[in-house]
């Protein structure tokens, strides 16, 4: 089975205008599957995972790229960035010869964004167009297109009814396209999840982040997962882990730069009362997320006193993708004030000086006491939008005058 990517067409166009194009994500997130399926028939491929090519790429970067000329796709840049002068010293050349010939020669893919990552852009400057690849989105999965989440935009349009059943079940198996794409993922699902979690540790933290005790940062992606969605506090972590804080400040980065978490920072102006400064922690599946936690069936899951988390993660991650996978760096934030009795909004998405405050809430009675803190962004001093209430309740409506109720499972 084969599911369409929304990027697809978004870096097509933009490979008519950047010489180079890197795609990053998590490993198994379809980075090389898409490339290939919208890839030219006359554009070679060249994978750096095999030794002998690595080693190759490494020790004779100017042979290597001779030897696969453009338009090619190099996947896993990561393993030779020795490369990236060179392909720079190669497209500076056609770009001045001939600059229409030097749209799209090479697309690059890289499941990690650690130090030998840092200097793609800066190599590449102007010259390198970058992208970012999630696993499905539910959108991709329903076989429906989507427009960056916006209240306001929103439409249910094509998308089938869910019951709350069936949307904890897609929840649960997460958003990997090799388990989506199976028969039988439930069946699957726990063969996969092992074997994706030993090839991250083996492959990614100790090899290129160098870690050298796995037990102790299998230990530490599990106490993150069990954190997911909840403000990040670096102490606990380190303390449930028994590591130093500063060596649970490198873990969750490597979280970060692989792709398996991210942070949501506050948003924050000088107007404003005062503002925390921490950020949230999100993982980007929730498959991941179950697997590390040891939920083992979407029934336990839905029930247990982890289910508000997993399910403010999954519309987190669903708001997040309908962005990415249309190539837009959006500003998304949190909105928390610093008192003895907080207010707070899970989501702010700034767009065009205008703020938008989304509220999570895993129910499906709606209460206006639930969207109480939106009147808050008030005192920032900029245009406040549609707010909406993201929840269990299956229809859209609306809670005010200027806040929808929007079912999470039409995401």
């Amino acid at each position: 089975m084969f599911i369409r990517r929304e990027l697809e067409k978004t870096f097509l166009e933009a490979s008519r205008f950047f010489s180079v194009l890197l795609l990053t994500g998590a490993r198994q997130v379809g980075k090389t599957t898409m490339l290939k399926k919208i890839a030219e028939p006359e554009r070679r491929f060249v994978s750096l995972d095999p030794l002998d090519a690595r080693v190759k790429a490494m020790e004779d970067p100017r042979l290597f790229l001779a030897d696969n000329p453009p338009p090619v796709i190099i996947d896993e840049i990561q393993y030779a960035p020795q490369l990236l002068p060179y392909i720079k010293e190669i497209v500076d050349k056609v770009r001045t010869t001939d600059p229409v010939k030097a749209g799209g020669m090479y697309w690059l893919t890289g499941s990690q964004k650690f130090e030998l990552m840092q200097g793609v852009s800066e190599s590449l400057a102007g010259r390198i167009g970058i992208f970012n690849l999630f696993g499905f989105s539910n959108r991709e999965l329903c076989g429906t297109d989507s427009v960056p989440f916006l209240p306001e935009n929103f439409s249910m349009r094509g998308m089938p009814e869910r019951p709350p059943r069936d949307f904890f079940h897609e929840l649960w198996l997460g958003s990997y396209p090799e388990l989506r794409c199976v028969s039988d993922p439930d069946k699957f699902w726990p063969y996969f999840f092992q074997s994706y979690v030993q090839t991250y540790l083996e492959r990614d933290v100790r090899k290129l982040a160098q870690v050298g005790d796995l037990t102790v940062f299998y230990a530490f992606l599990k106490s993150a997962a069990a954190r997911s969605g909840q403000m990040l506090n670096y102490s606990d972590l380190a303390r449930d882990t028994q590591v130093s804080v500063p060596t649970a400040k490198k873990y969750m980065s490597i979280l970060e730069t692989s792709n398996i978490a991210k942070l949501l920072y506050p948003y924050r102006n000088n107007q404003s009362a005062p503002m925390v400064s921490t950020p949230k922690m999100y993982f980007l599946d929730t498959g991941l997320m179950a697997y590390l936690t040891d939920w083992k069936n979407p029934e336990v899951l839905a029930s247990g006193a982890a289910a508000g988390h997993f399910f403010e993660t999954w519309c987190f991650d669903e708001i997040l993708k309908s962005y990415a996978h249309k190539g837009i760096e959006q500003s998304i934030f949190y909105f928390r004030t610093k008192e003895r009795n907080p207010s707070e909004i899970d989501i702010v998405i700034k767009q065009n000086e205008t703020l938008y405050p989304i509220e999570i809430k895993k129910s499906a009675t709606l209460d206006k006491k639930d969207v109480r803190q939106f009147s808050k962004l008030e005192t920032f001093g900029m245009p406040v939008g549609t707010g909406a209430l993201l929840s269990l309740y299956p229809q859209v409506s609306h809670l005010t005058e200027n806040i929808l109720t929007i079912p999470a499972a039409m995401l």
